[in-house]
């Protein structure tokens, strides 16, 4: 199914929560926000979302709630030594004043924050399950992208058709300017008809979009097939629109007749259409 590169998941077990967002990126890429002391766990989590995206920008916040706080303890050894230090130094310089808990608090480096042991199960499943969640989201979006896709490849597609029946219609065009021409140039005189019947020959070759109509319907059939796979989709689409945009553009070129060009000019605008709705396709 057709993935989007938009969405949002969000999973909360025990004292962990965890949100994903994700929006269209040419690559993979992670920002992982997470504890400093849960950050053995950060090479599993982005190997989690590896596995189950391949493009896309991810941001992923992890946080933990409760009673899951820091513990705050004093090294009472390195108190105790400081504590007799001062009284040591109060006595030995004179000085006046009391040495109290105030006075050790001061110091910084007794003060030990100790980060709690997690289960790192909670955590994990925390994780697989807004996972589960942003790829519902894209699949969601995915669902919405073909359906706004598909109908325009049909379009696409019938006045491709179109263009096709008016090819002997714009190569008749082009003999009959021909002709007219050296009716102007040359008036009464004879002319040579075999010399005439060569150019338009030449003319009707270089005005030839016979390959291009086959191409274009070529690229139109591997966008439906790879619209229809489940693998990473987004670049091949992209490279199709673009080779389908060359076509049409080498159309409107070589013929000269309105109607094939106005043609064009529409089947552009659904190529222009359909490529930003690819950007966004993993």
């Amino acid at each position: 199914m057709i993935q989007s590169m938009t969405g949002y998941g969000s999973a909360e077990k025990g004292p962990f929560k965890v949100e994903v967002r994700s929006v269209n990126h040419r690559f993979m890429d992670i920002s992982l926000k997470i504890p400093q002391n849960l950050g053995l766990h950060e090479m599993s989590l982005r190997s989690l979302i590896k596995e189950k995206f391949s493009r896309g920008r991810f941001d992923v916040l992890v946080s933990v709630e409760g009673e899951a706080g820091r513990k705050v303890r004093i090294d009472v050894g390195i108190a105790r030594e400081l504590h007799q230090a001062l009284l040591s130094l109060k006595e030995e310089l004179s000085i006046t004043g009391d040495v109290t808990v105030q006075t050790i608090a001061g110091f910084r480096d007794l003060i030990l924050s100790e980060e709690p042991e997690y289960d790192a199960g909670p955590l994990f499943e925390s994780f697989n399950e807004a996972l589960s969640v942003l790829e519902g989201m894209r699949l969601s979006e995915g669902s919405a992208i073909a359906r706004d896709v598909f109908p325009r490849l049909e379009r696409i597609e019938q006045m491709n058709k179109q263009i096709a029946l008016l090819c002997p219609d714009a190569a008749h065009a082009c003999r009959e300017k021909l002709v007219e021409r050296l009716r102007y140039l040359f008036g009464e005189m004879p002319y040579d008809e075999g010399r005439v019947l060569q150019e338009a020959a030449i003319m009707a070759e270089r005005t030839d979009i016979s390959e291009e109509i086959t191409r274009i319907n070529s690229h139109i059939a591997q966008v439906r097939n790879i619209l229809s796979d489940s693998d990473s989709i987004g670049r091949k689409v992209e490279f199709l629109l673009q080779e389908l945009n060359r076509e049409i553009n080498t159309v409107a070129s070589k013929v000269n007749d309105y109607r094939i060009v106005n043609l064009s000019v529409e089947i552009k605008a659904e190529l222009e259409k359909m490529r930003e709705q690819a950007q966004n396709i993993q």
